[in-house]
This record gives structure tokens, sequence and C-alpha cells, in this order.
């Protein structure tokens, strides 16, 4: 068994571009659930909106790149919007139940027959970020090591960890300020911050609105780094991923998604690399498991870890057992 591969490659993927990904949309979960105690089931539908925007804009409508940005992130500000009208007067798990459906609305809508001259169909939409890629400053792979990415690669991961840093940085600012202690308030007793004369409602699409930002650019990096959208990209189990990387680093915490994130891709690859490198070698016996169904055993172990991490410290590794003491509101 080549552990040297097994180990390099889990770290890659847990410091290359599926990390980014999925570090940003749990970032925006953690705004949402973490800092305001807002269900969202749905924040594939966030990135979904913001990838097709952009995909649309340059490669159906011939747009520049930088105005299907715009387009995307104005996508993703009117979903927010849609979501949060109707829902956010209500108790949490309505919102959990439309957040969810939306997403998976989106995802058949841009899979459509009907809109396939727009959104491509299942076959979806490609080439849309050479305006991106041609800013690339490298020129051969970056090499670090243990592991290394291809110049495109290389230019997904400087671009993304910045994005990453930058959105830590902004949410660390946002939560130590006034509006962050409201957000903070609301997630352990709403009704005591509206005996206080505050716009409960106002405070929460604020809210809504500023985690799908950080889904939609979660969007915008899955989209870019695989110069592709298709809609099976976009299904419900990103999010639910997304929620594992928060619950691993910590809810409420900063850096929680992002260490979270780590993990996580950490801890799937590796366990992947293992099993199916395993069941190769018949270290594992074929009447145990295939070689097909070693590689679905990480989902069954990291489920399992992620069940009893819940259990006994249900705050994360690094996060706070108060910050989720949210009553549900």
């Amino acid at each position: 068994m080549d552990w040297g591969s097994i180990f390099s490659n889990a770290m890659a993927s847990a410091l290359g571009p599926d990390a980014i990904v999925y570090a940003l949309a749990a970032i925006g979960l953690n705004v949402h659930f973490g800092y305001t105690g807002l269900l969202n089931f749905g924040q594939a539908g966030f990135m979904a909106v913001a990838a097709y925007g952009l995909a649309a804009s340059v490669a159906t409508w011939g747009l520049p790149f930088w105005v299907g940005i715009a387009i995307g992130f104005g996508a993703a500000l009117l979903l927010a919007l849609l979501l949060g009208v109707p829902t956010l007067r209500l108790r949490a798990d309505y919102l959990a139940i439309a957040t969810i459906a939306s997403a998976e609305i989106l995802r058949l809508v841009f899979g459509s027959v009907t809109l396939s001259d727009w959104f491509g169909g299942s076959n979806g939409r490609q080439q849309f970020a050479n305006t991106f890629y041609d800013m690339n400053p490298y020129s051969s792979r970056l090499d670090f090591g243990l592991f290394s990415f291809s110049a495109n690669d290389a230019w997904v991961f400087t671009v993304g960890w910045f994005l990453v840093a930058l959105s830590c940085l902004a949410v660390w600012s946002l939560m130590r300020s006034p509006w962050g202690r409201v957000l903070k308030s609301i997630r352990e007793d709403e009704d005591a911050v509206r005996s206080l004369g505050k716009n409960v409602f106002s405070y929460k699409m604020q809210a809504l609105i500023l985690g799908g930002m950080f889904g939609a650019l979660a969007g915008f990096m899955l989209a870019i780094k695989q110069q592709s959208v298709i809609p099976t990209d976009y299904a419900t189990d990103i999010t639910f991923f997304a929620y594992t990387a928060l619950l691993l680093g910590g809810a409420g915490r900063v850096l929680g998604p992002v260490i979270g994130a780590i993990i996580f891709w950490f801890l799937m690859t590796f366990l992947g690399g293992f099993f199916s490198s395993a069941a190769s070698i018949d270290l594992i016996p074929d009447v145990v498991m295939s070689d097909i169904q070693a590689s679905l055993v990480r989902f069954i172990l990291v489920g399992a870890g992620l069940m009893a991490l819940m259990i006994f410290r249900p705050q994360g590794i690094f996060g706070d057992r108060r910050e989720i003491a949210i009553d549900g509101r």
C-alpha cells in the first residue's frame, strides 16, 4: 500500500479547490446558523444561482466575465429576498423546508429541457472562465513538496484562499460590531431582542443575504475551478457536506468552517484512498467489500464520527457549547 500517495492526495484535497469551495459555503452557513440561528438547508441554491448567473451570462449571452459575477451576486441577493420575506417571520423549521425545497427546484429548473437554450440542460455550460485564467501568473506547477497543483489549480488555490481569508476577516469584524451582537442575541432569544425595539425580521434578512453572498462566492469558485456548471453539482448533499464542515470545526467560530472544511476533505480523501487501496491488494477480502464498495466506506465512517462528535462534543472541535444553544425560533 502506497501510504505516501494516500497521504499526499489527502493533503492536496484538504488544501485544494474542493476545500476552498466548502469553506466558503460553510462560512455562509456559519452566519446563518452559527451566529443568527437560521436553519438554511438550501445553501446549494445560492451557489447554483450564482454559478449559473456567471456561466449563462458569459457562455449564453456573451457578456463580460465581471458582468457575469455581478449578475451572479444579484441572483443570490434576489433568492435571499424571495426566501426570506415569506419565511423569516415564522419559526426555523419553515425556513429549513423552504430553503431545501427551493434549492431542489432551482436544480431542476437549471437542468430542464425547456430552458436548455439558456442553461444547457443536463449538459450545463462550459468555458466561461477564460478571463479568470488569462490573469493566471503561474506558468508551471506549484510544488509544495508532498503535493503539487497544476498552473490553473494553483491560481484557483491562490485566489480561493485569499477569498476565504477575506471572508473570515469580514465575519470577524461584523460579529464584533453592535450589528453582530444583535444577531447573536436573536440566536439566543429573539423575543427579548424584539422587546428592546429591534427589528428582528430586518436583522434576519440581512444575515440571510450576507450568508447567501458567501454561498455565491462558493458557487463561483466551484464553477470556475471546473470551467463548467451542471445541475448535479448543486444537489442537496453539497449543503449537508458544508454543514458537516461547519459542525466539525465549530459553529459560531470565525475559523470553525475553514478548519472543518480542511479536516473534512482530508478525512474523505484519506479514508477513500486507504479503503480503495486495501481492497485492490486484497487486504480487505472481496467477501467483505469490493473496490466500489470500499470507496463508499468513507461516508459511513465520517458520518459515524460526526454522530459521535454531536453526542460527546456538540460544539465541534474548536467551538463553544454556548454558541449552539439555539431555541429553534
